[in-house]
């Protein structure tokens, strides 16, 4: 069979499904389990803009929460703590059991740790300078 490498740095959404839609049958087969649903908590403004929220999604009776976004002037204001409350206790209705997620070091790890997050594994000058945190909890 002839094949082809191409190297690029163009976001093209159905290359990643051509690339994804294999490993996750794959991984369906394994497991048995292909239980995998996004799961997004958008914060608006009073425009009804989004500025910010949560984007993740549950699979294998986990969370997984990819992007936690507060503006810098909602700080403060607990809206990060509804945000990831409203999204775990969604996991919960799903059947999730566990959260993971990540964090640099000049990110959030006290926040997420004041909300029962513990720190399970770090990737060191990851940026150069900084560690990257990964982070759990129970539900």
């Amino acid at each position: 069979m002839a094949h082809t490498i191409e190297l690029t740095d163009t976001v093209d959404e159905a290359v990643r499904n051509a690339i994804v839609r294999p490993l996750i049958a794959y991984n369906a087969l394994q497991t048995g389990i292909s239980d995998h649903r996004p799961l997004i908590v958008v914060l608006r403004d009073e425009q009804g803009e989004v500025v910010g929220g949560l984007w993740g999604r549950t699979g294998y009776s986990w969370l997984y929460v990819e992007l936690l976004v507060v503006p810098e002037s909602l700080r403060g204001r607990r809206i990060g703590s509804d945000l990831l409350s409203r999204a775990e206790a969604e996991a919960r209705t799903r059947g999730c059991s566990n959260v993971w997620l990540d964090t640099f070091e000049f990110q959030a790890r006290g926040f997420y740790e004041r909300l029962g997050y513990r720190c399970f594994g770090e990737l060191a000058e990851y940026p150069p300078g900084f560690s990257r945190y990964f982070m759990t909890k129970v539900l």
